[in-house]
């Protein structure tokens, strides 16, 4: 359900006259959860819904989809002709300068940036600012009630004693007739089932040369087999089967023998220091009431990668938010593909996991990062070594 309220007090806080929602044809999912309106409306026709900083929210509908945002308050106007969409839309905006929208400059936060070119223009062409929402998005769309986080502690212990036993069950299957990365995916979905977590995509196993591949899928028609002397990457998220739960997301490493080798040690340890060196970031800002943006932390954790002359093998950037979607709205730890300015808020979850990924191998390690109002914390259990399977 929308929180009016709650809206109109942070465009308050940014100094913003309204915000502006447009969809059809389902284009906008971002307006549906933000104001709370049915998914699955048949929405051929285009609607607009303003919410002032102060006042009554104004909505404009066509008359043959009129009662499509009933269900929220505010005047009603309704069109046919695309005239009198443009005339009752200038008025609805009469007494607005700086509009915030679905956009982002330079498409640069492209999950937020959904309004489409030619309704930016039209929105100008009245005389008005179009100020992205990127913000507002991450407020309303990323920021969890302490209920979510109780989710969110519940996969976590979940998907960590489940983790343990992967690396555990491969060592014993490994060494008793064999297993591959799609059967260990495979007995991690199944693992998932019975402890009643739900997850958008299985996890990725990857062994050796595929674990160079960040988004690497294993597949039953094409999956490697996993031996002794192996290097075993598991990248594993999912979350409670309960409504609004909030997501777990993890990503360890480890090897099928006794002695790890030299060079898998050494790249394990980079991309440890570079971790802790972005969690450190979070957590000194955070307790020192100090603002800090996503790309703030992309760079601090960066940093120690490419001192150590592995920095064109970090090809993705830091972490993302996390929420009911393993990739939320809010901040990404970004300064790679996008200079993430959102800023990090309080009760919001995101992932820091470096990576640096060889032709022959490739080393994550991924933790969550909660922040609360005056500190920050890692969720679950930190990897400090390479595990021995």
């Amino acid at each position: 359900m929308m929180n009016l309220a709650a809206i109109q007090s942070a465009l308050q806080e940014r100094k913003l006259d309204a915000w502006l929602f447009y969809d059809h044809h389902r284009r906008d999912p971002i307006a549906y959860r933000v104001l709370g309106l049915p998914p699955h409306l048949m929405v051929t026709r285009r609607w607009y819904y303003l919410i002032p900083a102060e006042g009554e929210p104004a909505k404009l509908v066509h008359r043959i989809e009129a009662g499509h945002l009933d269900s929220l308050p505010g005047s009603k106007q309704q069109y046919s002709a695309w005239q009198e969409l443009f005339e009752h839309l200038k008025r609805m905006l009469v007494d607005h300068r700086n509009v915030a929208m679905q956009y982002s400059p330079n498409n640069m936060v492209f999950t937020v940036s959904l309004v489409d070119g030619g309704t930016v223009d039209m929105v100008r062409g009245m005389g008005k600012n179009v100020i992205s929402s990127a913000d507002l998005v991450a407020q309303f769309e990323a920021t969890l009630s302490d209920r979510q986080i109780a989710t969110h502690y519940q996969a976590r212990d979940a998907v960590d004693a489940i983790t343990a036993a992967a690396f555990q069950e491969i060592g014993r299957r490994a060494r008793n007739g064999g297993t591959s990365e799609h059967q260990m995916q495979q007995w991690l979905m199944e693992a998932f089932a019975r402890e009643d977590l739900v997850t958008d995509d299985p996890p990725i196993v990857a062994v050796n040369a595929n674990s160079g591949n960040p988004h690497y899928e294993p597949a039953a028609e094409r999956s490697a087999a996993i031996r002794e002397g192996d290097f075993v990457l598991l990248d594993v998220w999912a979350k409670k089967n309960l409504p609004e739960a909030v997501y777990y997301d993890i990503t360890w490493t480890g090897f099928l023998g006794q002695d790890v080798p030299e060079r898998q040690r050494k790249l394990f340890e980079v991309v440890r220091a570079a971790r802790d060196a972005g969690v450190a970031k979070v957590s000194g800002a955070i307790a020192a009431g100090k603002r800090i943006a996503g790309w703030e932390v992309d760079r601090a954790t960066r940093d120690p990668i490419q001192q150590a002359g592995f920095g064109e093998y970090f090809i993705h950037r830091t972490g993302h938010s996390i929420g009911t979607e393993v990739h939320s709205n809010g901040a990404n730890m970004d300064d790679l593909e996008i200079h993430d300015e959102r800023q990090i808020l309080p009760n919001s979850c995101f992932s820091i996991e470096p990576g640096i990924y060889l032709p022959e191998f490739g080393v994550r390690s991924e933790v969550d990062v909660l922040v609360r109002p005056h500190r920050a914390e890692v969720t679950g259990k930190i990897q400090n070594e390479i595990v021995i399977i």
